[in-house]
């Protein structure tokens, strides 16, 4: 088992901080990582249906505040991040899909890498298939065995499978990081303590 399981939506800016975040720790400390792709709407509905509430009815301050910590989380990654992208929520299940169809050419983190700068760099409509071929074109995958993939029973259902377990394992949005099986950290700031997790794995 790989020391970090990243159960992860693409339709979060926050993950996309954590996505890179994880992925550049990987490399410098030389542990690896389970990719987990998931529907963070599904973990919504069964574990945390407060997000939709709160959505409705947000606290102003709160919601400016927020705007400024992600700009600044995006200055400190040196990623770009558009807040809030024109269609938002996104429906992100072609996508995520999508990566575990990607991850089979081992060109998941390529692929969820493209949709993060799509989505939330450029403003694309990710649930679109023109802008998923040009993704496709942009990291050398067959856009007609793409789409193919993304429509087969076994890749639904694994999508479908990576959601409710994270969703019995205590998850309750995304991204969801579990160090050595069983102990859970949650956001893009938790990286100092999974890293610190991992060296005592060591």
């Amino acid at each position: 088992m790989a020391a970090v399981e990243f159960f992860f939506d693409c339709s979060s800016p926050w993950t996309y901080l954590a996505f890179e975040a994880v992925t550049r720790a990987a490399e410098e400390d030389g542990f690896d990582v389970d990719w987990r792709p998931i529907l963070v709407g599904g973990v919504f509905n069964a574990a945390n249906p407060s997000v939709y509430q709160n959505r409705d009815n947000p606290v102003p301050a709160k919601a400016a505040y927020m705007a400024k910590d992600l700009a600044d989380w995006a200055a400190y990654a040196g990623i770009k991040i558009t807040w809030e992208p024109t269609v938002f929520p996104v429906n992100a299940v072609k996508c995520m899909r999508g990566c575990i169809a990607a991850g089979r050419l081992d060109k998941m983190v390529d692929h969820a890498r493209a949709v993060f700068e799509a989505y939330w760099g450029d403003d694309q409509d990710v649930s679109q298939d023109d802008v998923l071929g040009a993704i496709c074109d942009r990291i050398g995958l067959d856009r007609d065995a793409f789409f193919a993939a993304i429509a087969e029973p076994e890749i639904k259902d694994e999508l479908k499978a990576n959601t409710a377990e994270v969703v019995e394992r205590g998850g309750f949005g995304s991204p969801t990081i579990f160090v050595g099986g069983e102990d859970m950290y949650f956001g893009n700031d938790r990286m100092p303590l999974i890293r610190a997790a991992v060296a005592r794995l060591a």
